[in-house]
């Protein structure tokens, strides 16, 4: 065996390629797991008898949760590295996951309480996954791949959506509720071994050569990010206070809040959307939800590619960034219009279309790559994803309280919508010039 391997490290590999197909299929499944809830919603609101408040409750646990641990998640990863914090995360989400899956035997409050507290800790054991995400993009590829290969996982959110959503939707009409969580939760265990077995460190990683540690490194990959000296010093926690200074990441940070909020519409509301004000069955449902994301798939693909394609004609860094969002938040804006048909077919067009703009303008986490100070990636990862994240507390309340007082999805809609613009404007009016951030030194 270690002949074989020393034969496969004297040319260059391709290693960083399979790190990033195992961080896309992780990140499917996590998002797969924020959205069973969703997909499981109608049913579970019967059994456990739960008007729409009581659910957008339970959906904003796990928001709350993970907005509450980014820093600390940060914190832990410049720390520790992302490797093993990752590892505990995904074990740890993976569990919380499969045990919703038995209170239906509880007590109906019993029962609510458990569901509110277990998407909690779902949501405190997925928050270090974005930011590790991005780390880990950051040591594994040079700068020219970087937007891409960030594109590539931020796009599996969409990817997640358009494979398990009718599967899972299948799962609550074929069998019940109950199973969606069990059987999320026992995929995520085996990705944990996966996980533990193949992914490493650059310079500790059994199959990566040399050649390809070189390319990565010549190339700008930040190859001895997780070094355990540097994981010992861990951040300045003074370095906050500089982000948060910096008009231009503020302006980024409060972009990914307004372009979250259609993320978590799409997570949580949008297929009772078309259960409740289209009357779609459930099974149906299941299906009809994957076309939207697989659009958004499409055009989360497209816009980092866009966005290269930009760069290596010629075009300044600052406008290959925010002419695909501004594109994109456009085409995401145009969800309002289903307010105006009872048409299903135009419906799902209008949303299809809504949420390939939603990915396509998903710039977000390239943007990073490129204006995060490089002392601290992890945590200023963290503080972007928080921001964005602040709307997975929001969109479920507020969505909730406008359908049961307006009796529809109407004003739910130009809510998103208008978000979409928001976030637009925040690049064109509020971040300016797109570059890295430079971090005045704190003494030792």
């Amino acid at each position: 065996m270690a002949v074989e391997t020393s034969l496969l490290t004297k040319k260059r590999t391709h290693v960083r390629f399979y790190v990033l197909l195992i961080i896309f299929i992780i990140t499917a499944v996590n998002y797969a797991d924020r959205v069973t809830l969703s997909i499981a919603g109608t049913q579970v609101s019967k059994e456990l008898g739960l008007d729409v408040v009581d659910l957008g409750q339970i959906f904003s646990a796990f928001g709350i949760a993970y907005l509450v641990m980014q820093i600390p998640g940060g914190w832990l990863l410049d720390k520790f590295g992302s490797i093993k914090v990752y590892s505990f995360s995904l074990f740890f989400w993976s569990l919380f996951t499969l045990l919703q899956g038995f209170v239906g035997g509880l007590s109906i409050s019993a029962a609510v309480l458990s569901l509110f507290m277990l998407q909690f800790m779902l949501g405190f054991a997925e928050a270090p996954a974005f930011p590790a995400n991005a780390r880990i993009v950051a040591a594994w590829f040079p700068a020219k791949e970087r937007a891409t290969a960030s594109s590539i996982f931020n796009a599996a959110q969409y990817f997640s959506l358009a494979i398990f959503s009718p599967f899972l939707g299948w799962l609550v009409y074929a069998w019940s509720w109950k199973h969606v969580f069990v059987i999320m939760g026992i995929i995520g265990f085996v990705l944990t071994i996966i996980w533990t077995k193949f992914v490493h460190n650059p310079f500790e990683s059994p199959y990566a050569s040399r050649e390809e540690l070189d390319y990565i490194e010549q190339g700008g990959g930040v190859v001895n990010m997780d070094q355990k000296k540097s994981a010992r010093q861990g951040p300045k926690w003074n370095y906050v206070k500089q982000l948060l200074s910096s008009r231009m990441m503020l302006g980024i940070f409060f972009g990914q809040y307004f372009l979250n909020t259609i993320t978590w519409f799409f997570l949580t509301w949008f297929p009772i959307y078309l259960v409740q004000e289209k009357g779609m069955t459930i099974m149906k449902v299941g299906i009809i939800a994957s076309i939207p994301a697989i659009c958004g798939f499409l055009g989360g693909i497209s816009g980092g590619m866009v966005s290269d394609l930009l760069l290596k004609r010629g075009c300044s860094l600052t406008f290959a960034r925010k002419a695909p969002i501004v594109f994109g938040m456009l085409l995401a804006s145009s969800m309002i219009l289903c307010n105006y048909t009872n048409n299903t077919v135009l419906v799902v067009a209008l949303m299809a279309l809504a949420f390939f703009g939603k990915g396509f303008g998903a710039l977000g986490w390239p943007v990073i790559a490129d204006t995060a100070p490089k002392e601290v990636i992890g945590l200023c990862g963290a503080i972007f994803n928080m921001f964005g994240n602040v709307a997975s507390i929001v969109t479920p309340l507020l969505i909730g309280y406008l359908v049961k007082g307006l009796h529809s999805f109407n004003a739910a809609l130009i809510f998103v919508g208008c978000s979409a613009l928001m976030s637009m404007l925040c690049y064109l009016l509020v971040v300016g010039k797109i570059q890295r951030l430079e971090l005045k030194k704190v003494p030792e």
